[in-house]
């Protein structure tokens, strides 16, 4: 909304006997963290020609984004497979972020000062990656670009009422990309999809935002002896 390319893989006495509980913990992460190791290379695909009123879409974006300092969300995730979690959002513009996971999903995702933290307890596994390496590196920079030396954008699909743009890093296209999907009435992003180098998809779909922040650091924290996850906004 959007990492590395592959999926994280702990040792065999790791995993859980309940094999559902791996795939759960898998599609976490392939979520966030599947656009960002280097890539096999396949024929990187030149950036095609914008018209007029893409530019133009494309600026209203960006500044809608930048506009946007921090939000609570609830969200609902789609993965590959069609399994369906939910949870609750904060993002906090620049470089902060927290996915927590309704019950009985204890997975979390932190990002702030840098770092996206990826916690799975049942696993025993935190993973730790640059912000800027992942897809929700390009919604929480400091100034969202999304036509800069790192990103381009390689397709806009408009529909009546959203539009939905697709970014893939440069020199790394055959990682993944990263689609934003947004209501145009009025302009609101509402979900992001990632498409990993396999060509498998995974959605996240926000509901009932609503502006929020300053909010603490500790929110944005991660440490083994974490408190309960906050429930206000």
């Amino acid at each position: 909304m959007l990492s590395l390319r592959t999926k994280p893989k702990p040792p065999a006495a790791a995993l859980p006997a309940n094999p559902s509980c791996r795939r759960r913990s898998l599609g976490v992460a392939a979520l966030f963290l599947a656009v960002s190791l280097s890539a096999p290379a396949w024929g990187q695909t030149a950036p095609k020609p914008l018209s007029a009123s893409d530019k133009a879409l494309i600026a209203q974006i960006e500044a809608y984004l930048n506009a946007q300092k921090g939000l609570t969300a609830n969200f609902l995730q789609v993965a590959a497979d069609g399994s369906t979690r939910t949870g609750k959002a904060w993002l906090e513009r620049p470089g902060k972020m927290r996915f927590a996971y309704d019950p009985p999903d204890p997975q979390l995702l932190v990002a702030g000062f840098g770092i996206l933290v990826y916690h799975d307890p049942q696993l025993g596994q935190t993973t730790n990656i640059p912000l800027s390496s992942t897809p929700l590196g390009i919604l929480l920079a400091p100034h969202v670009n999304l036509e800069s030396a790192g990103v381009y954008v390689t397709n806009i699909d408009r529909q009546p009422g959203q539009v939905n743009l697709t970014l893939a890093r440069k020199g790394k296209e055959a990682a993944g990309t990263l689609t934003l999907s947004f209501s145009t009435d009025p302009l609101e992003l509402r979900a992001w999809v990632v498409t990993d180098a396999q060509g498998k998809q995974t959605s996240v779909h926000l509901y009932d935002i609503a502006p929020g922040g300053p909010f603490p650091n500790s929110l944005f924290q991660f440490t083994p002896s974490s408190s309960p996850i906050p429930t206000g906004g």
